[in-house]
């Protein structure tokens, strides 16, 4: 059976994609530093730091152990701190560079040789902001960005034997009050963005039908960075 590491699975995002790999067929390790997580039914659920070296040298490690193979690997873990750039501490802005943009790189370069074993994928998962921005966002959009340029810079290091792509989502709902009329029609979509939308495309993505693809960034966004838009 395939096996695919989730990172940042616990919740959101992350478990949409755990959850859609699950359904179809994969033995899915989720994990995230949330200790009360959950992986899917016949996963395995793993409490990791992913922005801190030892730790990902030890779930890799576990993986190697328990499951024996990797073949996909989602690199999806991330967090934001807004804050006005005078207020935002050194310590803060290399807290989400290492969660959001470290960590991929931590995670390949431990799990080169699983990967490249198995012929296996790597997608990460980046955002619409690593190409506009809103204000007080200057650590999650430069980590977002650094994460596309690392996902081609892969791509190219680690071919053939290993397949490097981007998911760059735009406004996906998650959790808090369901999205207003106004906020569906702003999207030329017609709706905002579902987990499952990210989810199909990750699942595609380390599949046999995209073998090649590589070293892209797909934008999942309704169409709204390409929509022109005028002041009123």
């Amino acid at each position: 059976m395939a096996v695919a590491l989730v990172t940042g699975g616990a919740k959101g995002i992350g478990a949409g994609i755990a959850g859609r790999l699950a359904r179809d067929g994969w033995q899915v390790v989720v994990a995230d530093r949330d200790p009360s997580g959950a992986a899917p039914a016949g996963g395995r659920y793993a409490v990791c730091d992913v922005g801190d070296e030892a730790s990902v040298a030890a779930l890799v490690a576990s993986v190697a152990a328990t499951e024996q193979r990797l073949d996909a690997l989602i690199c999806n873990a991330g967090f934001m701190i807004r804050k006005p750039i005078g207020e935002l501490s050194l310590a803060e802005w290399g807290s989400v560079l290492a969660t959001n943009l470290t960590s991929t790189f931590l995670l390949v370069r431990a799990a080169e040789a699983l990967l490249r074993a198995a012929k296996g994928a790597v997608v990460t998962i980046a955002s619409t902001r690593a190409g506009m921005s809103e204000p007080n966002t200057e650590s999650y959009s430069a980590s977002k960005g650094g994460l596309v340029a690392l996902t081609h810079a892969l791509a190219i290091s680690l071919g053939p034997d290993i397949r490097v792509n981007c998911i760059s989502p735009g406004w996906i709902w998650t959790k808090g009050p369901e999205p207003t009329e106004a906020e569906h029609a702003f999207h030329p979509a017609g709706r905002v963005g579902r987990v499952d939308d990210i989810a199909g495309l990750a699942a595609f993505l380390v599949g046999p039908d995209s073998g090649f693809i590589t070293g892209a960034e797909f934008v999942v966004d309704g169409g709204v960075t390409r929509k022109m838009i005028y002041p009123d």
